[in-house]
């Protein structure tokens, strides 16, 4: 069997970022590269300006050059600032416009995923992702491109002007460069990999942080402040202790190529000092030599840089683009069928398994159009799994789901979501407006219709105290409302979505009394008209809905009224008598 090639190389990873994101900016690098090349090639023509310098001037006594050879270094001075400004202010806007785009990319394309990648994948983890590991690859162009224009040009300008004085002492100055080529390989492909696991310990880092701090109340109020504390600080200790590795090795580079440089010096100083001695060679061919090799030796140190900023670069991109590859598992089909006119939904033997848990064991009901169902049972019986199911975010192993007798897997993602009016016990607001989290980036609604659903949901009755009314800021996840107002403002948002399916999961069961009942309400003009699903754990809330489907273990024990499902006496009227209901 062939072996499949590795897609996450350095080679493929650059070729991979240049066709995605740098190609489109080719006309700026392009006159990048040209100011940076006029930089570096400044270096050579200066070395090469001081043999006429110490020959002619100091050395014949012809002091009328000084002032040519003065004022031809100063230019080249002056096109070095100039071009050096210049280069670094376009390379920045190609880098950030660079890092920009593919945060945006990444953010969209992981807004794609499934239910499973996030089951899979903390928040914190995702976030660094986005953040951290896009602005390590941000720089690092930067860089490389600085090096590839100015410093490769400074080198080989450098080294033209060695050649042309004597290529004798310029093999004498590079004859231990060979012993460099294990070693740079070797430390590369350790920096690769220790910048891998310092970025998997600064996710899990991020990820510690995000449920610390959206569970403050819990670790205070049980005393285990110092306890996070602890746990932090490893995490923390294991990315510095993997940070001081990797800058050690990384350091090593430079550190051989200045003990080859002076290895270098020490044979040409030898050679050249005695054929100067001898009178074969002037002071000026030395200088202007002795001059280009002590300025190669920073753009080579850069160079070696370049080089370990690209390993660790390398594997951020690794990361970025092992998260592009990973395609979402529930996708629209490539012809989607219509919608159909009857929102009847049936399930027909559903079976699925999270993991090595078996969620649904061959669940099947119906709901009719235009009534009400709600599905009832202990906690973990699958209940939320059902709307999940309905919605697509995620799909059965096997077995049947049905939406007007088309299967679901038919219908395109988009038309189906838009079937379907959420709300829940935690119900997602951001930190945004009460308008914008009811609109929901909907543009142009008639102002009449919200006023009309946020009246519905009963929202004016808080906002109409609010000194900003409406525009009033929800804060992070809705933190700045109480539990009845958030839940207002979500069937606000239901309203005017005006869906013809609703599913409401536990919509009032962390509520007070007042806010229970006014919920209450509202869920229940909301309902009027829709087929609507409901699963409650207080049964007192669904005794009216038309059909009552009791889930127990992933499977449907019981379904009927009320009244029908207390006469046989059976696990729902044990429920019942659990809440002392009649």
């Amino acid at each position: 069997m062939a072996k499949t090639a590795n897609p996450y190389t350095s080679k493929h990873l650059a070729g991979r970022m240049w066709r995605d994101y740098l190609r489109k900016h080719l006309p700026m690098i392009g006159v990048s590269m040209v100011l940076l090349m006029i930089e570096g090639s400044t270096l050579g023509a200066l070395s090469w300006m001081l043999k006429p310098l110490f020959d002619k001037v100091f050395v014949q006594g012809e002091s009328e050059l000084i002032w040519w050879v003065g004022a031809a270094i100063f230019g080249l001075f002056l096109i070095r600032a100039t071009t050096s400004v210049a280069s670094r202010t376009v390379m920045t806007s190609v880098s950030l416009r660079t890092s920009s785009d593919m945060q945006t990319d990444l953010f969209r394309h992981m807004l794609r995923l499934d239910q499973h990648f996030y089951q899979a994948n903390p928040p914190g983890a995702l976030i660094e992702r986005v953040q951290g590991d896009t602005a390590a690859v941000q720089n690092v162009w930067k860089i490389f491109i600085s090096s590839t224009g100015r410093d490769a040009v400074s080198l080989i300008s450098l080294f033209a002007v060695a050649v042309a004085i004597d290529p004798g002492w310029t093999l004498g100055a590079v004859i231990g460069a060979p012993l460099l080529i294990l070693p740079v390989a070797m430390a590369q492909r350790y920096i690769r990999r220790k910048t891998r696991q310092m970025r998997e310990s600064s996710s899990e880092r991020a990820t510690r942080l995000d449920e610390v701090f959206h569970g403050i109340a819990a670790v205070k109020l049980n005393g285990i402040e110092e306890y996070q504390a602890g746990r932090f600080s490893r995490l923390v200790n294991e990315v510095r202790v993997a940070q001081i590795k990797t800058t050690f090795i990384s350091g090593l580079v430079p550190a051989m190529i200045d003990i080859i440089t002076g290895l270098g010096f020490f044979v040409v100083l030898i050679l050249g000092g005695q054929q100067i001695l001898a009178g074969e060679r002037s002071v000026g061919d030395f200088m202007s030599f002795f001059t280009a090799m002590a300025l190669a030796f920073q753009p080579l140190r850069r160079l070696a840089n370049s080089a370990g900023a690209w390993q660790t670069a390398a594997a951020s991109l690794e990361r970025i683009y092992r998260l592009f590859d990973t395609q979402p598992a529930i996708t629209s089909p490539a012809q989607p069928a219509a919608l159909p006119e009857t929102t009847r939904i049936e399930f027909d033997d559903v079976h699925l398994h999270y993991g090595d848990k078996h969620v649904l064991r061959g669940l099947s009901f119906v709901a009719e159009p235009g009534q009400t169902t709600a599905l009832v049972g202990p906690s973990g019986a699958g209940k939320t799994t059902v709307f999940n199911l309905l919605t697509r975010l995620v799909d059965p192993d096997s077995g049947r789901i049905t939406l007007g007798g088309t299967p679901l897997n038919d219908l395109g993602l988009a038309e189906l979501r838009q079937h379907f009016s959420t709300v829940s016990q935690d119900s997602a607001l951001f930190d945004e407006t009460i308008r914008e989290n009811v609109l929901l980036g909907r543009q142009e609604v008639d102002p009449d219709h919200i006023q009309t659903a946020l009246e519905a949901a009963h929202v004016t009755e808080f906002t109409d105290l609010l000194q900003n009314g409406i525009n009033t800021g929800a804060g992070p996840r809705g933190s700045a409302l109480s539990g009845g107002q958030r839940q207002r403002v979500a069937i606000a948002r239901a309203v005017l979505r005006d869906a013809p399916i609703l599913l409401l999961d536990e919509a009032t069961s962390a509520l007070d009394t007042v806010s229970e009942a006014k919920v209450a309400q509202a869920l229940a003009d909301l309902s009027q008209g829709r087929t609507t699903l409901v699963i409650a754990h207080r049964l007192s809330t669904v005794r009216n809905a038309d059909k009552i489907v009791v889930v127990v273990e992933g499977q449907v024990v019981e379904q009927g009224t009320h009244d029908e499902l207390l006469a046989k006496n059976g696990p729902y009227a044990g429920l019942c008598r659990m809440q002392l209901l009649d």
